[in-house]
């Protein structure tokens, strides 16, 4: 008979952020399949468990993920650690799982920590729908083309980030959305010293300028989504003025087009202010 591949979520800072449940798990399989053997060990050790750690990360997963099914083919149960929280939001995994998954082995998720969920449930932002976008781009240039994209969501939206770009990221977003945007920011959750921020773009972009500390440790940052009624603001005052002006003189689409062409903004974007200044027209 088949083992079985368990996807166990390990403490994000806090050891005692550990289950039961995850303790026994790691006791019982024959091996663990871990981002880092180095990293593990103190996890390990904490909680007396001597199952013996084979690396699995993002450099060697693809030829070792068919080792590690072929074990669990033989019988022998496997449990998948990243070095914190829970294996595959935005850690190695994903090709161990769909290989598992394509050969009928089971797998049996461990839940626990997550940084996403643990910010999402203390920012203050809304999260009955959120999207999750993991790291950015390192780039300013791919940042910024990625915050225009975004510009318009109406879900709260989240991504990872280092220390080394938070605050490259946070000036990359203030080019693009508005000052008084709602953010939150979150550092070092579970940790001696965890930060959890919520406020606008520009404060929380100023705290961290300022405060060396603020640049330390691994951050989630918490983007609240643009109300509908809201999306016309986004919009420079310029930009707000030549498409009013086109209204005026041409058709939705064809206002839009021109704007597009004068501002180089977003067609969506203009569209949908268009179809506000209209409705208030109408009004």
């Amino acid at each position: 008979m088949y083992g079985k591949l368990y996807v166990v979520a390990t403490p994000i800072g806090n050891l005692a952020d550990f289950s039961f449940r995850a303790v026994e798990t790691l006791k019982q399989v024959g091996l663990i399949a871990a981002e880092d053997t180095r990293h593990i060990k103190m996890l390990l050790q904490h909680y007396g468990i001597n199952t013996p750690a084979q690396s699995l990360h993002q450099h060697n997963e693809a030829h070792a993920s068919q080792h590690l099914i072929e074990k669990i083919q033989q019988g022998q149960s496997i449990a998948l650690v990243s070095d914190a929280g829970t294996p595959l939001i935005s850690d190695p995994g994903m090709p161990l799982v769909r290989l598992a998954q394509q050969q009928g082995i089971e797998v049996v998720p461990i839940p626990g920590a997550c940084a996403l969920i643990a910010a999402l449930s203390a920012c203050g932002l809304p999260v009955s729908r959120f999207t999750f976008e993991g790291f950015l781009p390192r780039t300013s240039s791919a940042r910024k083309s990625f915050f225009q994209n975004k510009l318009t969501d109406a879900s709260t939206w989240v991504f990872y980030e280092s220390s080394h770009r938070i605050q490259a990221a946070l000036t990359d977003m203030q080019e693009i959305y508005p000052a008084d945007h709602p953010i939150a920011i979150a550092r070092e959750i579970t940790k001696l010293h965890e930060t959890i921020i919520q406020a606008e773009l520009a404060e929380i972009s100023s705290k961290v300028a300022t405060d060396e500390n603020m640049r330390k440790g691994e951050f989630v940052v918490v983007v609240g989504g643009v109300e509908p009624d809201t999306e016309a603001k986004l919009l420079s005052a310029e930009e707000n003025r030549i498409l009013r002006a086109l209204l005026q003189e041409c058709s939705i689409k064809t206002a839009v087009a021109l704007a597009v062409e004068i501002t180089g903004q977003r067609k969506k974007l203009l569209y949908q202010a268009a179809l506000e200044i209209q409705g208030s027209a109408n009004d």
